[in-house]
């Protein structure tokens, strides 16, 4: 064996990416019993979505479709998840889903009927007693909450081995991934809306900004709430206000440096915020895919699947399409990050060590061939 494997530090799995998707990855992987190692550049839930994240954990409304049935799905995994692992960082406070406006309360009646998670209605009298302004009866979702991101993401990653390192390439030798002094057999990429390290141009992975303002308050309010923006419980005395907002990819130019004014103009709107003290502000990127579901599974092989089948990008058909060994994503999960992390974590652990197939939802082949064809 030669000194450079001697040197090598071994894992079964290498993951890149410490925001919640790495981070929830982690914790099911070594959960089945595998040695996990998790990199990231910048630190835990220190940039990207995470990092700006208001951390709502709540279900989804609508009039019903494929991406709220999956997402509800992924509510009910996630709460009992934090729940039962990390009680101290998810305050399940309720959350209130309020009308935009009138014309959206009216359809509230219809959406009530295709939302199994369990609720109930409150009225605008009762939202006026809270000291909420501008209301219509709306959704309370009490078992809903909100986490403290950066907080649950360390937890979560409590007794995995972490470095701080940034990973430029991905190096293959003897079936192993080789990064930073590590070796791993499983690779695994969150990276957020940073997707460039191997050609996955095919899950269209797009950022969108968003920001979040940590305020100081005496306002007595106990439960947490989304309008057209998301507003915190009163938590230690701090109220988060936050919104996933901003589709330039130089945030700070269309809000003139200014991310938190008209978040803090809509949130005067709902609540009283004549003492709010701004703590701290928060900027991050998080990453969706081109039909807004998440990516979770396998990566394929582009350019080995366009030079040897060059007309698959005539609609040509292929029985399977080739994958690059051992390497996984684990992305796209846009605002909702706290809501599908833990059971995508799960997913791909059952998927990598009992080679169970990833829910067809989830998994990112369903993009290719749509793309190649548009080539």
């Amino acid at each position: 064996m030669g000194k450079d494997k001697l040197k090598m530090k071994n894992y079964d799995t290498i993951v890149v990416g410490a925001g919640i998707a790495g981070c929830c990855s982690a914790f099911f992987l070594k959960q089945r019993g595998l040695k996990v190692l998790v990199l990231d550049r910048a630190g835990v839930a220190s940039m990207g979505g995470s990092s700006a994240a208001g951390a709502f954990v709540s279900p989804k409304i609508g009039k019903g479709s494929p991406l709220q049935d999956l997402t509800n799905e992924a509510f009910e995994f996630a709460k009992d998840f934090y729940m039962r692992y990390f009680p101290e960082h998810f305050y399940q406070t309720g959350v209130i889903r309020m009308p935009k406006d009138r014309e959206d309360a009216d359809k509230f009646d219809i959406y009530e009927k295709y939302n199994s998670s369990k609720r109930e209605w409150i009225t605008q009298s009762e939202l006026k007693e809270m000291g909420l302004k501008n209301s219509q009866d709306s959704f309370l979702f009490h078992e809903a909450g909100v986490c403290d991101a950066q907080q649950m993401c360390k937890a979560i990653l409590r007794g995995i081995d972490y470095k701080q390192y940034e990973v430029k390439e991905l190096l293959r030798k003897d079936e192993y991934w080789e990064i930073g002094g590590s070796r791993a057999k499983y690779l695994i990429l969150a990276t957020g809306y940073e997707n460039n390290l191997c050609d996955m141009r095919y899950m269209g992975v797009r950022g969108t900004w968003g920001s979040r303002g940590d305020y100081i308050t005496d306002l007595d309010l106990s439960v947490s709430m989304h309008k057209q923006i998301s507003i915190s419980a009163n938590i230690d005395g701090v109220i988060k206000i936050g919104a996933t907002h901003n589709k330039s990819k130089e945030p700070c130019i269309s809000c003139d440096g200014k991310p938190l004014k008209k978040l803090f103009e809509t949130a005067s709107t709902m609540v009283d915020t004549d003492d709010f003290r701004l703590k701290e502000t928060f900027c991050g990127m998080r990453s969706g895919s081109k039909d807004y579901f998440p990516l979770l599974g396998e990566v394929i092989d582009v350019p080995y699947m366009l030079d040897n089948y060059p007309k698959i990008v005539r609609g040509q058909r292929v029985k399977e399409f080739k994958k690059i060994e051992n390497l996984y994503i684990c992305n796209g999960v846009g605002g909702r990050g706290f809501v599908f992390a833990p059971i995508m974590g799960k997913i791909l652990a059952d998927s990598i060590v009992d080679g169970v197939e990833v829910d067809v939802r989830f998994n990112p082949d369903r993009l290719f061939l749509k793309w190649c064809r548009k080539l």
